[in-house]
């Protein structure tokens, strides 16, 4: 895919899952904002994908495994060319194929349906594989948060990979600190996060996850790197882009309403 501009890319993202959360009553608009910068980076100038050939064979595959920030992948599926922007007022609607958790059924781009956390590294990491028997090139990038890093499935997942030397392998954490209930810590304390990746033969970057240029670079990296899978843990603002939303438990499932998204919407406009 072409270079975008994907400063504006990642606007457009928080802009149209305000609209698609808030139209459809559905919950997480802090974890799609989150992910947002990330998502822009990818899908406009690092994901080798074609939205006229959606299915190409030397794509590179991307999983949403937390797939209940889907409205921030549909987003970014449109905005890249995938099918048109107006299809995104049907998201969460009655009989609408843009679901709350991300699907891939009738939906150009999405690789994978996710929701129920965990799934998402053990299918990639599967696909990596299929494509190292295959001798294939393509690369293979799993977006997972991380409240779901507590699922023991990843774990073996992350031990799989490893064993397999699967460096065609991209795993992505949106590490914003923030689960459902409670924060991270509070719930079941992941630290320290990197050394334990480290351990499991994985290699390992840190980045701000919302500094595009460091989050292309760190991924540049990586997918230069041979012989393990990669890890990129980035550090996210739960709710970036809007103030009373940042860093706040209560947006995991709150939809913003009335003067709450009009509030919302001015912030995500008026930004740079």
């Amino acid at each position: 895919m072409n270079s975008m501009n994907t400063i504006e890319l990642a606007k457009k993202i928080r802009i149209h899952a305000l609209k698609m959360t808030s139209s459809g009553k559905s919950s997480h608009i802090a974890a799609a904002l989150s992910i947002a910068d990330i998502l822009a980076v990818l899908y406009g100038n690092f994901l080798n994908i074609d939205p006229m050939d959606p299915k190409r064979f030397d794509r590179d595959r991307f999983i949403l495994s937390k797939g209940h920030a889907g409205a921030a992948v549909y987003a970014v599926l449109a905005e890249t060319g995938f099918f048109p922007i107006e299809k995104l007022t049907t998201h969460y609607q009655n009989g609408s194929d843009l679901s709350g958790h991300v699907s891939h059924k009738g939906i150009p781009g999405v690789e994978l349906s996710t929701g129920s956390l965990g799934h998402g590294l053990g299918v990639g990491s599967g696909m990596a594989l299929a494509a190292k028997l295959s001798d294939k090139k393509h690369c293979v990038v799993v977006l997972l948060s991380d409240g779901e890093c507590d699922e023991g499935s990843n774990w073996e997942a992350i031990l799989f990979s490893a064993h397999h030397k699967l460096d065609n392998l991209i795993a992505i954490i949106d590490y914003n600190k923030i689960q459902a209930l409670a924060t991270v810590a509070e719930t079941l304390g992941l630290e320290p996060f990197a050394d334990k990746w480290a351990s499991f033969g994985w290699l390992v970057r840190e980045v701000d996850g919302h500094d595009h240029l460091a989050i292309h670079k760190s991924l540049n990296e990586l997918a230069g790197m041979e012989g393990r899978p990669k890890v990129l843990i980035a550090h996210t603002t739960k709710g970036k882009g809007v103030s009373f939303m940042e860093d706040s438990v209560l947006w995991h499932y709150r939809t913003a309403q009335g003067e709450e998204f009009d509030l919302a919407l001015a912030e995500l406009e008026a930004s740079e």
